[in-house]
């Protein structure tokens, strides 16, 4: 029996240990992939919707969209899809709203599953560690015929590691995901309430009030009412 034992050989023997290593280096990435993309995100939402208020009340559509453009926040890919001339109150603006949302969404929770699959199957993968290392533990007493401390020290070493690396890799895992899940959705709601407000914004100040003519399905302006009142009034009285 060898007088001393070595931990980190016996670790790195265990193959559950090495696949929670493979898991722990996964969320870190991740981690940081999502931290850096909502760093980047991040913007003055509310400041963003003043200036292009600003642009559509002085009729500039195209610095309005420019503004938009240059905002990291999500809210700036769904006022674009908003000033693309489609009446706002339509119901086609109507779905380009949902469109634009939707795809933001998908943008904001991209890799949140692997976070949440981590922490869901870190702990599990740490039991299956336990239970591995105590059957390899066994078999080194069968093996050498002995209970002494370094025979089974290696099972019960990888036992009592993988258990508590699962934990490690779970917790961190969990609390990131929420954390993230969090951010992604607080975003969503204050870019779909500012982007409803431009709506109604651009409702009152691009598009005219408009009325049906008598008799005529097609709506007319009130430029039209006024030359159509003009031409009645030139018109010579009936006889």
């Amino acid at each position: 029996m060898p007088a001393h034992f070595d931990w980190f050989v016996a670790l790195a023997e265990s193959p559950i240990f090495l696949v929670l290593v493979a898991c722990s280096v996964i969320t870190l990435g991740v981690a940081i992939e999502r931290t850096l993309h909502y760093v980047k995100r991040r913007d003055d939402a509310d400041r963003v919707l003043r200036d292009v208020l600003e642009r559509v009340r002085g009729d500039d559509i195209r610095g309005a969209m420019f503004r938009c453009e240059r905002t990291g926040h999500p809210f700036g890919a769904v006022a674009r899809r908003l000033l693309d001339g489609t009446d706002p109150m339509s119901r086609a603006s109507d779905e380009k709203l949902a469109v634009a949302l939707s795809e933001q969404k998908l943008v904001l929770e991209r890799n949140l599953g692997v976070l949440g699959t981590m922490a869901a199957i870190a702990p599990l993968i740490g039991l299956l560690g336990t239970v591995w290392g105590i059957m390899r533990a066994f078999g080194d007493m069968a093996r050498v015929g002995s209970a002494a401390p370094s025979v089974v020290a290696s099972g019960v070493a990888e036992a009592l590691v993988t258990t508590a690396a699962g934990l490690v890799v779970a917790v961190p895992a969990l609390v990131l995901y929420n954390h993230f899940a969090r951010r992604a959705n607080t975003m969503l709601t204050i870019s779909e309430n500012h982007a409803r407000s431009l709506r109604a914004q651009l409702a009152e100040f691009r598009v005219p009030e408009r009325r049906s003519a008598p008799g005529h399905g097609s709506p007319v302006t009130e430029d039209d009412t006024r030359w159509m009142s003009g031409t009645a009034a030139e018109a010579p009285r009936g006889r």
